[in-house]
């Protein structure tokens, strides 16, 4: 029987059936190349998920299977579908026009249909649509009936086209992490080829949503017709497809990168790609925002062909009245994030959406200061770097996100709000989309999962990238003309969305580039084309597509010489000045609350320091006892860092990385080591993550106190936020969604009061500074207070502080022990930053379950540094304190200074809906050596 999908059209009085046909509907078999593996396959989908539901291999990111699994990644697969189910919902009307729509495919894959060529494609992150009436309508002589998707292995195909006569050759060693033949000539997310946080899996398939289309007339003899509903990120009616939609809100006369007048009134661009099967004359548009009681007349467009081969671009503008609507804010600042519905609507087509969008304005500001603001405020020198937002500089507190599963087309939503209400809660407004994985979707029907509505919503920037990523990249006019459209669609499809931030043309290539040209003899032309790709060639398609964002060639750049002519500054600096932003990524753990090592820089956008996943994390892929071990054979291929630069598995410069972490853990906490050899294990992966807990807590403070300083500093972004898999990692957010120390201490550390001291062991010197971000001044007191390691108070002292806003106050100082330590105390236990060598008193913790996943912790004996409580295997969720409703976990805790903390479940992502509270366990420092 012949099962087809039927649809309530709102505006028709009958039911009809539905011009969409989803290839989801049809059924799929997916082949290797010689055919001795067939089995069933899905849409939206990738060749290793399918595998894996037809019982050819396993969970691909169990044990070692990123090694046994490579065969899959090396295959050429093939994806078929009978489409006797779509063709027989056609009417016998040779006029009708088919689309067949794709929003992504991964990657390089010939497109056949009933036998016929449909398209050759190469490029992971476009749309493509294609018209396939012509198929349809012809007398096929071939007898299929298939659809035919032909993937090939985008390992081989890189190397293939990189030996091209006409393709340049790289310097070795820069374009591999594992795979060869990677991401510098293939139009795929980067880390799939292997990064030093995840594995190298390369997947292939129809990874994001496809559907046939059929258009027909509008003038009611089209039996078929029907129309999307206006809350569809696909919209269509009976003869039109609106292919591309861009919504973008900004200021009269703004242009990009420059502050824009904040009291100009808001101009509403709606452009839109159409495709029409008849020709629409006087077509119009009306755009109307229902909440502002504001709606357009008729708004002219030119007309519309019936060329259903290419698409045609309309667009109009309204003007809102500048003190009209709320503006949108990040969730801390201002009045927070207001969004509104806009309806854009077409005539006489009768076609319509809504969907939401902003009035905020956000710049990116790289202008030099002004020698009046150097001489007032005392700032050093040379260019801004810092965004703002509706007019006002503010402090971004942030991370950077990477791919949320090496298989994009498992991601779910609720995974990835999971991860962005993460960032929230711990006091982030900024995430950084990191340059090597994937442009992040907008909604679920065209894209798998939500992500930049979901920021929209929640009040959190976005900064976000084009996919190029720590590499030289070819000019070769094929590529550039697969990126044009790519990076148009891209920009295009985010325009509405008020948290985008920026764009970046790519990830740290420029200093890559700089360290090429000096150091290879013919490096001024791999300099020369960068400059032709990230200075000119993207610059120019980002401004041609919007007008409220801000462009850098990279990540982490130098800035600019001149915005119009746009030529980039690389190293043509003054002595003693500040340019750009920063990064730093030291592994020596001797000076990892070494401030001299810190830079001194206006924004730094990645720092880090890598660590272990949970004992809980490790449950989720290790197969045997065995392997439950610092540096088992397993644990030990999960770290990636530095990269095995080939595939040479397990990560033969593994041991530095995890020589890294145990030094870090030896020379800063108690050396775990325990008669359990599991407890030994877990205290292991959690020192790891305390350790990296406390050097991002110092760096953050210390880029925090720049604010008052010359470097003016306005911007920490943490690398990384979430998890791939479960390995070795920067994240704070393990792959389950379970935190880590990092995270909990996050909120602290972005706190928009926070206190932190600083301890200089060189030269004994303590200072405490109350730092703040808030845009109004902030008066308040702070009490210090010394405890022993019984915890006996031995001194407190109350401090008044009056903080400007962006700034700091310094409420203590102090030099020499003799004058900082209370009078009693002995030296030796002053250890500011270093526990391993503390004399630890057993703390004796008392746990009290109440109702509610309720605890409360006390200390009966002692102070519990780095007091922890850990939620069971296969539940999601955090710790909040019961008073103040933010997350707490990880904390000293003394003696008769009792905290009381409740679990939050998330059920949704939870695989257990009702956990023991008896299988909540509490540890602290004391756990590492002690049962």
């Amino acid at each position: 029987m012949l099962h087809l999908k039927l649809l309530a059209v709102l505006w028709s009085p009958i039911l009809v059936f539905a011009q969409k046909f989803s290839l989801s509907d049809l059924q799929w078999t997916l082949k290797s190349q010689n055919g001795s593996i067939s089995v069933p396959g899905r849409v939206p989908s990738q060749a290793h998920l399918d595998l894996v539901r037809a019982g050819v291999i396993t969970e691909p990111l169990l044990g070692a299977n990123d090694f046994t699994e490579r065969w899959v990644a090396n295959e050429n697969w093939t994806y078929t579908a009978d489409l006797t189910p779509f063709v027989t919902t056609l009417p016998n009307n040779t006029s009708q026009t088919t689309l067949l729509v794709f929003y992504g495919l991964d990657t390089v894959a010939n497109i056949t249909m009933l036998g016929q060529p449909v398209a050759w494609v190469n490029n992971q992150f476009r749309q493509y649509v294609f018209d396939v009436s012509h198929i349809l309508t012809n007398d096929s002589t071939s007898g299929e009936s298939n659809l035919t998707i032909a993937f090939e292995a985008a390992s081989t195909y890189g190397l293939n086209v990189s030996s091209r006569p006409d393709m340049e050759f790289f310097p070795a060693g820069l374009q591999v992490d594992e795979y060869p033949g990677g991401h510098p000539y293939v139009r795929k997310t980067a880390s799939d080829f292997g990064w030093d946080w995840g594995p190298a899996f390369v997947p292939s398939g129809i990874f994001k949503p496809a559907h046939f289309l059929t258009l027909g007339d509008s003038n009611g003899t089209n039996t078929n017709a029907s129309f999307s509903t206006p809350a569809s990120s696909i919209t269509f009616g009976p003869s039109l497809f609106v292919e591309e939609k861009s919504i973008e809100v900004f200021k009269v006369g703004q242009k990009p990168s420059i502050r824009p007048n904040e009291t100009a009134d808001w101009i509403v661009n709606v452009t839109l790609a159409l495709r029409s099967s008849e020709v629409i004359e006087n077509l119009s548009m009306t755009i109307a925002f229902p909440e502002l009681n504001i709606t357009s007349g008729a708004l002219p467009l030119s007309s519309i062909s019936n060329d259903t081969s290419q698409s045609t671009f309309v667009s109009a503008n309204i003007t809102v009245p500048n003190s009209v609507p709320v503006r949108w804010f990040p969730h801390n600042l201002g009045s927070g994030p207001k969004r509104y519905n806009v309806t854009v609507s077409l005539s006489p087509s009768n076609v319509s959406f809504t969907t939401t969008t902003g009035f905020r304005t956000i710049v990116l500001v790289q202008q030099p200061y002004e020698q009046a603001e150097v001489a007032a405020r005392g700032i050093t020198p040379g260019d801004q770097f810092h965004f703002e937002v509706n007019g006002k500089a503010f402090y971004s507190l942030g991370t950077n996100i990477i791919p949320f599963d090496p298989f994009y087309s498992r991601i779910t939503t609720a995974q990835v709000r999971w991860v962005v209400e993460s960032a929230v809660q711990s006091g982030q407004n900024m995430l950084r989309v990191w340059g090597g994985g994937i442009y992040q979707p907008s909604d679920e029907e065209t894209g798998v999962y939500d992500f930049y509505d979901i920021c929209d919503e929640l009040g959190i920037l976005a900064w976000s990238e084009l996919i190029f990523s720590d590499n030289l990249y070819p000019i070769n006019d094929f590529l550039l003309e697969s990126i044009a459209p790519e990076v148009r669609q891209n920009i295009r499809r985010t325009n509405r969305h008020p948290s985008n931030a920026q764009w970046a043309g790519g990830n740290e290539i420029e200093g890559i580039v700089e360290g090429v040209n000096t150091s290879l003899a013919n490096g001024t032309h791999y300099l020369n084309e960068f400059v032709t790709l990230f200075q000119d060639f993207l610059h120019d398609i980002v401004l041609n597509e919007t007008n409220s964002l801000s462009y850098t060639d990279c990540s982490t750049t130098n800035g600019y010489l001149s915005l119009d002519p746009y030529v980039l500054r690389f190293d043509n600096v003054t002595p003693g000045e500040i340019y750009g932003n920063s990064e730093r990524y030291n592994y020596d753990p001797s000076v990892a609350f070494d401030y001299t090592t810190y830079p001194v820089s206006r924004f730094v956008n990645e720092f880090g320091f890598h660590s272990m996943p949970s004992f809980y994390s490790w449950e989720e892929v290790l197969e045997s006892p065995d392997d439950f071990a610092f540096n088992s054979t397993i644990v030990f291929s999960r770290d990636h860092h530095p990269p095995a630069g080939g595939l040479t598995w397990p990560n033969p410069n593994a041991n530095q990385g995890q020589a890294q972490m145990t030094e870090a853990v030896q020379l800063w906490l108690p050396t775990p080591g325990t008669s359990s050899s599991n407890q030994t294990f877990a205290q292991w992966c959690w020192s790891t993550q305390v350790f990296q807990a406390l050097n991002m807590a110092s760096e953050i403070a210390w880029y925090r106190r720049g604010t008052g300083l010359g470097e003016n500093n306005l911007g920490a972004l943490v690398w990384q936020l979430n998890d791939i898999w479960q390995g070795v990692s920067w994240a704070s957010v393990e792959y389950s969604g379970r935190w880590k120390v990092l995270q909990y201490a996050l909120g602290g550390a972005f706190a928009p009061v926070t206190i932190y001291p600083f301890w200089t062991a060189g030269n004994q010197t303590l200072e405490v500074l109350v730092t703040m971000d808030r845009w109004e001044t902030v008066n308040g007191s702070a009490q210090l207070t010394w405890f022993d390691w019984s915890g006996k108070e031995l001194n407190s002292s109350l401090h008044n502080f009056t903080v400007p806003t962006l700034n700091n106050s310094l409420i203590f100082e102090a030099s020499g022990l003799d004058s900082i330590l209370p009078a009693g105390s002995n030296a030796t236990d002053f250890t500011p930053t270093s526990l391993a060598n503390a004399s630890l008193v057993d703390p004796a913790i008392n746990i009290t379950r109440g109702s509610n996943f309720t605890f409360t912790l006390s200390a009966q004996k002692g102070v519990a540094p780095f007091t922890w409580l850990d939620h069971p295997s296969g539940t999601v969720g955090t710790f909040v304190d019961i008073t103040t409703g933010k997350p707490s976990n990880g904390f000293y805790l003394v003696p008769g200074m009792d905290r009381t903390v409740r679990f939050i479940l998330n059920e949704g992502l939870s695989k257990v809906a009702n956990p023991d509270p008896a299988d909540f366990v509490v540890r602290s420092l004391w756990n590492n050596t002690h049962l």
